[in-house]
């Protein structure tokens, strides 16, 4: 494993679309008793808070959102459509509700499968509900500075959010251009984009 210290706190308490553009090309490092599981980072999205119709914390403060309300550096983990876990790290000063969504991983080490996919990235490290608040800048689940520069950064609208309205047109997610590893249904709408 690289010897490159986790990201710091500061790092995740700036604005949540620098954040999100920036985590591509980082590695996403899960350690899972004597196995380190880790990928890199190849396509986030940026939800602002409590005025993103598409982001959790539209409703308010509630037991689920409540990790998202602060402190920065902490992973927002939640089970959907009752199939899959999907994580985030929590950005921004406490009380904004903004994270960033981890949507894809390239494998690196130990992945239980691909990472193309915000489900299939917390099945190939072994991520659920347990991360749900754990500290980012921790030792069993953290994120690692790149250790090369990322291809060119695409922006684009969100994937899956189309009840958001105009939200769901905003550009906030990011991917690495030409990484295999980009959701397919990221990589679709980025195809359809370009023509």
């Amino acid at each position: 494993m690289p010897s490159l210290a986790p990201l710091c706190r500061d790092f995740y308490d700036r604005a949540t679309v620098q954040v999100a553009r920036e985590l591509i090309g980082c590695e996403l490092v899960r350690l899972d008793g004597a196995v380190v599981r880790r990928g890199r980072i190849v396509e986030t999205e940026a939800y602002l808070g409590e005025k993103d119709l598409a982001c959790h914390s539209a409703k308010g403060r509630t037991a689920r959102t409540e990790v998202m309300f602060g402190p920065p550096g902490h992973a927002y983990v939640y089970f959907v459509y009752g199939v899959h876990h999907c994580v985030n790290a929590v950005t921004r000063q406490v009380g904004l509700a903004e994270a960033v969504l981890i949507r894809a991983i390239e494998p690196v080490a130990h992945c239980l499968g691909a990472g193309d996919g915000p489900g299939k990235v917390c099945r190939a490290l072994a991520i659920d509900k347990r991360f749900n608040g754990t500290d980012l800048t921790g030792e069993e689940l953290f994120i690692l500075p790149p250790e090369r520069s990322a291809r060119a950064v695409a922006v684009g609208p969100r994937v899956g959010v189309a009840y958001a309205g105009l939200w769901a047109l905003r550009l906030l997610r990011f991917w690495e251009e030409g990484n295999g590893s980009v959701s397919r249904a990221g990589g679709a709408r980025a195809r359809r984009a370009a023509r």
